[in-house]
């Protein structure tokens, strides 16, 4: 069998950054239902942490990364949707995108269009799409409509700014917390009609100021541990509790009574992969992504650029919540 070498970021154990080498592995030619893929660039998620550190645990050794953008270099049998040639990004299990070629499922690959550059597709398909499921999948009770509130924590990053964004596009009226004034800033120019830095304000009595003692519809959480008591409080009756990340740490164990006695609550843990379970829907939702970047509704901002081999860097500034916007490994 034919194989090809390339550079690849692989962990042998759990653990800090420094567990992130850079290594040379061999790529074989895909089987069927897979592709090969050449990464022109390669998006950076918080994911990604979870998975080194061993909150979210692997098998190892493992290469990390979730999404990239590149061009197919081989397609195996019964691919139908990508030929050789095409320009494509995705968000997808397994890991393996920090690298220059791989071998990968094509279920959750789409064709990027002409009009989005590579660094873009690899910024955008798992935030974009975590956005996307988020404010268009995952509704409180009787749906969003126009003039409604809700409340966006870590709003001035990755998903942050694509949610802030396309809430204004849909009439939402976001209200975005960050932990900086120039991060509050940051998403008030990308639509957030109201913002809270938690670092110095109580955002459940800002909260509860902005609408008028009413609370929000549906809370957006990636943060977890330090936000979440909180979050149910700012909760209107028959409100949605939206967990999809735990940056600060995993959410304590909690008894279901204090939802009822907080007002009817509901409480989910999203994921993006139950999302994009599917090829069908994958395309559903990048086809919505895809147009509302091209349409200009959402832009894309890449605030943070690193080679592959300065990936453990990379690391220590998103944990240590020193980024904005997307951030993305270059090729």
């Amino acid at each position: 069998m034919t194989t090809t070498s390339s550079r690849a970021i692989r962990i042998d154990q759990h653990g800090g950054p420094e567990q992130l080498r850079l290594v040379d592995v061999n790529v074989a030619e895909p089987g069927p239902g897979e592709i090969r893929i050449r990464h022109h660039a390669v998006g950076l998620n918080f994911i990604d942490v979870y998975q080194r550190s061993g909150l979210y645990p692997m098998t190892l050794p493992q290469q990390l990364g979730m999404e990239a953008a590149g061009v197919v270099e081989a397609v195996g049998e019964g691919v139908m949707h990508l030929q050789v040639g095409d320009r494509a990004a995705y968000a997808s299990q397994p890991p393996g995108s920090y690298c220059e070629l791989r071998v990968m499922p094509a279920k959750c690959v789409c064709k990027l269009p002409d009009a989005i550059s590579f660094e873009t597709g690899a910024a955008m398909m798992l935030k974009g799409l975590t956005a996307q499921y988020l404010l268009k999948k995952t509704q409180p009770q009787g749906g969003l409509q126009p003039g409604d509130f809700v409340l966006f924590h870590a709003a001035a990053g990755g998903v942050g700014l694509i949610a802030c964004q396309w809430a204004r596009a849909m009439g939402l009226q976001l209200i975005g917390t960050a932990g900086s004034d120039a991060k509050c800033a940051l998403a008030q120019a990308n639509g957030a009609a109201f913002v809270i830095n938690y670092a110095c304000e109580d955002f459940l009595a800002r909260v509860k100021e902005i609408t008028g003692g009413k609370g929000v519809k549906v809370v957006y959480d990636s943060v977890g541990k330090d936000t979440w008591d909180k979050s149910l409080d700012c909760l209107a009756p028959f409100g949605l509790m939206a967990s999809f990340g735990n940056a600060s740490g995993p959410v304590a164990p909690f008894a279901p009574g204090i939802l009822g006695a907080k007002g009817s609550l509901y409480v989910t843990r999203q994921t993006l992969f139950t999302h994009i379970s599917t090829r069908e829907s994958t395309q559903a939702m990048a086809d919505d992504l895809f147009e509302a970047v091209t349409s200009g509704k959402v832009q894309i901002h890449i605030d943070q650029r690193y080679k592959l081999e300065d990936v453990q860097q990379a690391h220590r500034d998103l944990e240590a919540r020193k980024t904005t916007g997307c951030s993305i490994l270059t090729l």
